[in-house]
């Protein structure tokens, strides 16, 4: 049985994963600033949770201390806005809280550290339409800078003391969930949510915006999957991701299909349009295909299905 310890485990991706993880049989340890004991109880028995910060150093090693975790996959992070409006406390959770995590897997033999990155890592001087897995990160936004500051700390513990640490890149991520993390990109999770539940909702983009998202449950697979890669057929340390570009009506239009009774309309704002049309549609997952098998299972109309459907508890 693999021992998991996952940071950020009642976050969005955490959930996914946790009950991923817990239905392949691996025993897991929840690390997170909050907890939830409604979900611990549908999680099930093999999953526990600490509560701690992964800024607090003697909370970090000694949760894995305690643990003994065979794989780490940390996913805990201050997320936009917050990471924004406070700066100082994504340094010390984002940045910090990753060398904690690095430094304690060194010391108490962790065999490997799994990172969740984001396409927030490159900057406005990336290509539009498809980035390289190699391009070079220039973020404007702390939470972006977190990420490439991640990275390389995870590259110089491989390069260093031969700590096996993998990343992978996601893109915006929509599924149940994601819109309590809000952001611009949320209206992707919050259109899909809103129709199962029988409200109304405007998005907030002009209908030919395009964005490039992940499905959640591809993205937590993503990391289960990288995390029993053979180490011999990796290239790199990390890899960036994709799953497919949909407008904003495209995505009504899906929506449609699986409830014809739907309100969706637009009501576009041009700094959230903006916003949306100048990020990169896609990052090339070309090196995640080869060397590890990297593919999403999720098109467009699987991804509104499973997402009603798990919205709505059938």
């Amino acid at each position: 049985m693999t021992r998991t310890l996952i940071t950020g485990g009642f976050g969005f991706i955490g959930r996914y994963l946790t009950l991923m993880l817990a239905e392949a049989g691996h025993d897991i340890t929840l690390f997170d600033i909050v907890s939830d004991d409604a979900f611990l109880q549908q999680a099930g028995n093999q999953v526990s949770a600490v509560q701690g910060s992964l800024a607090n150093w003697a909370e970090v090693t000694g949760t894995i201390a305690d643990t003994k975790p065979d794989h780490i996959i940390h996913s805990g992070a201050i997320l936009p806005p917050a990471s924004e409006s406070m700066p100082q406390a994504a340094f010390e959770a984002n940045i910090t809280g990753t060398y904690n995590v690095l430094e304690a897997s060194r010391l108490f033999n962790v065999d490997r550290v799994i990172y969740a990155s984001s396409i927030a890592s490159y900057g406005p001087d990336a290509p539009r339409e498809l980035v390289p897995n190699d391009f070079a990160q220039h973020p404007t936004g702390m939470y972006g800078v977190s990420k490439v500051c991640s990275e390389r700390l995870g590259e110089y513990y491989h390069r260093r003391f031969k700590l096996d640490f993998r990343a992978v890149r996601f893109p915006p991520i929509f599924g149940l969930g994601r819109a309590a993390s809000s952001g611009w990109t949320a209206y992707t999770s919050l259109a899909i949510e809103e129709a199962a539940l029988g409200r109304p909702y405007a998005m907030r983009v002009a209908p030919e915006t395009p964005t490039g998202v992940l499905y959640i449950r591809d993205a937590a697979r993503s990391l289960a999957d990288i995390a029993t890669a053979d180490n011999a057929s990796l290239t790199r340390r990390c890899y960036s991701l994709r799953g497919f570009v949909v407008t904003a009506q495209e995505l009504r239009d899906a929506i449609m299909r699986q409830m014809p009774d739907a309100h969706i309309t637009f009501e576009p704002d041009e700094q959230i349009t903006a916003f949306i049309k100048s990020i990169p549609q896609e990052l090339d997952d070309s090196l995640a295909r080869a060397d590890w098998g990297w593919q999403p299972r999720y098109g467009l109309d699987d991804a509104v299905a499973d997402f009603v459907a798990t919205t709505r508890g059938t």
